[in-house]
């Protein structure tokens, strides 16, 4: 299983470096994380592009998800979620349902979380978001090394003022 907590605190530590000024980092969060989802989804042409003839960018696709697990994980520290035993009694995705519903599935539970900052929404998403990288094919493993290669981007770029 992935070590949630862990990712949790590096999350709140590059949180807590950005100097953030706007009035809506809620609102914003919730944007760049279906963006996010959006980039995985299109790196996976497989996936819902039938009138494509293009392969899966695995590498891409991952580099993408981490960067989804980022937002996610500080959509959580935003809604001061901290109940992670919860996330582990979880069973993820519905291991049935086409990895392109999936997706739909994740968007509609982002707006959903959008609109009601509910911590049960929030331990949802993250089920499902953890599932989906699961029914791509991404092991822990894969994740929480991509997760922490692009946190250390992350703090480089802040340091180059991106």
């Amino acid at each position: 299983m992935l070590d949630l907590i862990a990712m949790y605190e590096a999350q709140k530590a590059f949180r807590n470096r950005i100097d953030y000024k706007g009035d809506d980092r809620y609102g914003e969060l919730t944007l760049a994380l279906q963006v996010e989802l959006g980039e995985c989804a299109n790196e996976l042409p497989k996936v819902f592009k039938f009138w494509a003839h293009k392969e899966n960018n695995l590498q891409d696709a991952l580099i993408e998800y981490a960067d989804g697990l980022h937002f996610i994980l500080d959509i959580g520290h935003e809604i001061f979620f901290e109940d992670f035993d919860m996330i582990y009694l979880l069973s993820g995705a519905d291991k049935g349902r086409p990895i392109a519903t999936q997706f739909r599935y994740i968007f509609a539970l982002v707006s959903k979380l959008d609109k009601t900052k509910s911590s049960i929404t929030f331990i949802e998403l993250l089920s499902e978001y953890i599932g989906l990288g699961e029914m791509i094919g991404f092991s822990f493993e894969q994740v929480e090394e991509a997760f922490y290669v692009k946190d250390v981007i992350n703090h480089e770029r802040q340091s180059e003022c991106y």
